[in-house]
């Protein structure tokens, strides 16, 4: 196990000046988190946990090149096997490193909804244009061998990892907490000064669930899915988000606005609360709509993955 004070290191994947995919930074004890750059190949938050006789990894992001420089950095830090990683949701920003790890030994373990739904639903998460290329990258992903349905405790020897399902974000996530470090790895189910996607959210369960892991989780270091470590009240100022965006829907609908004409009414409203949080441009207007969707009860949302 790696001891020592925290520490951050700054990772790119050639010498040829751009900004890092990601940065690695010690959080506690042989506990890592790979803190990503919103502009480069790395997508989403990952991290990893050194233990007694392994290492688990959590998440692996949107391209096997960072996992790969992320899977050289473990192995700069120890020589013990990767035995685990845990996919926090199925998007694929968080999984398309998969195959890199799996090629290492480890054992791929997510909630069941994560293995119904990796290779089908992230269609729609491809940027367009949708070529047969993407299509067929989405069709090949590395599937989590083991699947679990509300918790499942994995070991490194001693040290403990409990993985815990929360309804929110896609209704497949899962949350990885270390206790022994007291740190815990949220995936999307919170985003610091980040705007979420809502594409396959139910808000509503998400923000009880944020209430539950507030409860569950104090005193303790938060790595969110996307933005920098947080802390409690980070996850108290995004829990607010969500409520502003549901109020906010609910006011223009019960006074008949809908479409495009409800997303401008809420949009200067929110730019002015949220606007300088990452990705209000991409997903502050769909998010909108999508909560709209949801409240009107017409919201499309991945199927229940059969048992």
């Amino acid at each position: 196990m790696i001891r020592g004070s925290a520490a951050v290191l700054l990772l790119a994947l050639s010498a040829s000046g751009a900004a890092p995919d990601f940065r690695l930074q010690q959080i506690g004890d042989g506990v890592w988190a790979a803190i990503v750059n919103d502009e480069g190949l790395a997508g989403g938050n990952a991290g990893f946990v050194i233990g007694d006789d392994g290492v688990a990894v959590i998440d692996t992001f949107q391209d096997p090149r960072p996992a790969q420089a992320m899977l050289d950095e473990i192995r700069k830090l120890t020589p013990l096997p990767i035995r685990f990683v845990v996919n926090t949701h199925y998007h694929l920003d968080h999984v398309n490193g998969n195959d890199v790890f799996a090629a290492a030994g480890a054992t791929i373990v997510a909630h069941r909804a994560v293995r119904a739904w990796m290779r089908t639903e992230n269609i729609k998460m491809l940027d367009p244009p949708v070529t047969p290329e993407k299509k067929a990258r989405v069709q090949s992903l590395t599937l989590p061998a083991l699947v679990y349905d509300s918790h499942i405790d994995l070991y490194l020897g001693s040290r403990r990892i409990d993985v815990q399902y929360y309804p929110g974000h896609t209704g497949g996530d899962s949350v990885v907490w270390i206790p022994e470090a007291h740190v815990v790895f949220c995936g999307d189910m919170l985003w610091k000064q980040h705007v979420p996607n809502l594409i396959d959210a139910s808000t509503g369960a998400w923000i009880e669930s944020l209430r539950a892991m507030r409860l569950a989780y104090e005193p303790a270091a938060w790595i969110p899915g996307h933005g920098d470590p947080a802390n409690s009240q980070d996850v108290v100022t995004f829990q607010k988000y969500l409520e502003d965006l549901r109020a906010g829907v609910r006011r223009e609908q019960a006074a008949g606005k809908s479409g495009d004409a409800l997303v401008q009414a809420l949009l200067p409203g929110l730019k002015s609360s949220y606007g300088q949080w990452g990705f209000f441009a991409d997903y502050a207007g769909a998010g909108v709509e999508q909560t709209a969707r949801e409240l009107s009860g017409t919201k499309r949302l991945p199927p229940t993955p059969e048992r």
